[in-house]
């Protein structure tokens, strides 16, 4: 028997969700499933040829695309975390998650998200270092820092997922088990609690907006001075490289900052969960897609390694 009858908010542990995900009946959940997918499969390509070319090609192996390599990382996994669950809803009557499991895709999908935040600051640093301190670059970006930045990195990213799960999960949930998004994500999972959820919205505003100030002040410190450097160079070649690789990590930047503070980081800035679901589908799937599109095809360096990996696997003719 199920404990949300009428009038009954008794408190009870729930054991499973239910995310009601797209409305629309069964040609517009197979035109979104059709949809979701043909992104899904051209995000999990993108990202899976970057880290392959990345790793294989020995140009590549250097600070800046150590941390691209991350970043594939990051936006193969987050995605990953979503959109096999959500393809399946999609073709399934039954759209049941349980407790446990809808924990856990909140947890991977809060950390994964966040350390991209991180990530994306570093990588801005690492360009500051390169382009304003280049005789201090190797030593100042040497393999063990680039480590050790990435690993502070991931240890943001879990600690804030950590203290965001543990606040949402530890509410009781006794109005309804059913999700209004296609996954486990906060505002949908705070309009289910029976309880004042004041202080879990003030936690994810605080945190989510100290992040996002903290790593954009980096950015844009970091973009500062690397802009007063290249207007001072006298190449005019060396100058647009540096522009161009610098403008594809801007566009990543804005793309992924902008819908986070749309959707976290203001109260009232996304006024219905139907916005919400596709603020959160732009973020979730489509920049994870365009950011192997966004690097790759405004960086020659990927896209000379791109070329000598398909030479490298052609069959050669009369050999």
């Amino acid at each position: 028997m199920s404990p949300y009858g009428n009038g009954n908010l008794s408190v009870m542990p729930l054991q499973e969700f239910v995310l009601d995900g797209f409305g629309g009946g069964p040609q517009t959940q197979a035109l979104l499933f059709a949809l979701f997918l043909v992104l899904y499969l051209v995000d999990v390509l993108g990202n899976l040829t970057m880290i392959v070319v990345i790793t294989l090609d020995a140009r590549l192996h250097s600070p800046m695309y150590f941390f691209l390599k991350n970043l594939s990382f990051l936006d193969l996994c987050y995605s990953s975390v979503i959109y096999p669950k959500a393809l399946f809803d999609l073709m399934s009557s039954t759209k049941v998650i349980t407790f446990a499991g809808c924990a856990t895709q909140f947890f991977f999908f809060s950390t994964m998200i966040t350390t991209e935040g991180f990530l994306l600051a570093m990588m801005a640093y690492d360009r500051f270092v390169a382009i304003c301190n280049p005789l201090r670059y190797p030593i100042s970006m040497r393999p063990s820092v680039c480590a050790l930045l990435m690993l502070g990195c991931y240890c943001g990213g879990s600690f804030n997922s950590i203290l965001q799960a543990s606040f949402t999960f530890s509410l009781p949930f006794c109005s309804s088990n059913h999700i209004d998004h296609f996954f486990c994500d906060m505002p949908p999972l705070l309009k289910l609690a029976c309880a004042d959820t004041t202080i879990n919205e003030l936690v994810m505003f605080s945190i989510c907006g100290l992040i996002i100030v903290g790593t954009i002040l980096v950015v844009l410190t970091s973009y500062g001075y690397i802009t007063v450097t290249i207007l001072r160079m006298r190449s005019g070649g060396g100058r647009h490289k540096l522009f161009s690789t610098c403008g594809s990590h801007m566009t990543a930047v804005s793309l992924l900052y902008g819908t986070i503070f749309v959707m976290y980081a203001q109260p009232g800035a996304v006024q219905s969960m139907e916005q919400g679901k596709v603020v959160s589908v732009f973020y979730t799937l489509v920049i994870p897609m365009l950011n192997p599109l966004i690097y790759s095809l405004r960086n020659k360096d990927v896209k000379d390694a791109l070329w000598r990996l398909g030479q490298k696997h052609t069959p050669r003719e009369g050999g």
